[in-house]
């Protein structure tokens, strides 16, 4: 997938475009190491490697992420994988259709009413503009409740508790049906 742009009813214009791991390191460096970033597990990282993370999934045939902007400034970090391949394996049985997500909002001082919900509403709008997208899965550690509670607000279900090599991990998912029905009267593509 290339680019992507979203406009929200209330905050504007929502971009992703694919994540250069080398350009984008220090920025994202910045994002991942910040004590809100805890659930990223990249607290101790240095720039480089931040960088050699980036450039493996980029590598990988099954992952790949991308720097989200909002009102031209760089703001997220999304992820999409294939479960079946990459994060999940053996872990859950996965559905034909099925899409890994991870994303990252940017730490900082001044927040704005919405936007997390309006990064994860633009973030699901693009993994489902791919029409052999048909659910979305997250596997977000158990003692995250925000994230929790931002997943059931816009659609995800709680398939059940997984254990992962570093977490104890909440699966969930989202079907395009429910997505739909839960941002309904939000500006989609």
């Amino acid at each position: 997938m290339s680019g992507f742009t979203r406009v929200d009813d209330r905050l504007g214009e929502f971009t992703l475009r694919p994540l250069a791991p080398d350009a984008d390191a220090p920025l994202l460096h910045r994002w991942v190491t910040h004590p809100k970033a805890a659930f990223w597990l990249m607290a101790d990282a240095d720039v480089a490697g931040v960088a050699e993370e980036y450039r493996r999934i980029a590598a990988h045939p099954h992952h790949d992420a991308y720097l989200g902007s909002w009102r031209g400034r760089p703001a997220f970090l999304a992820e999409r994988y294939d479960p079946a391949r990459v994060e999940l394996v053996g872990l859950y049985d996965p559905a034909p259709g099925d899409v890994g997500m991870h994303f990252l909002c940017a730490p900082t001082d001044a927040p704005v009413h919405g936007f997390t919900r309006a990064v994860i509403t633009t973030v699901l709008a693009w993994l489902f503009t791919d029409p052999s997208t048909r659910r979305v899965v997250v596997e977000p550690d158990v003692r995250n409740t925000a994230v929790h509670a931002l997943n059931a607000a816009v659609g995800f279900t709680v398939l059940g508790e997984i254990r992962k090599p570093e977490k104890t991990a909440l699966l969930s998912a989202c079907t395009r049906e429910q997505f739909r029905a839960a941002t309904e009267g939000e500006t989609q593509p």
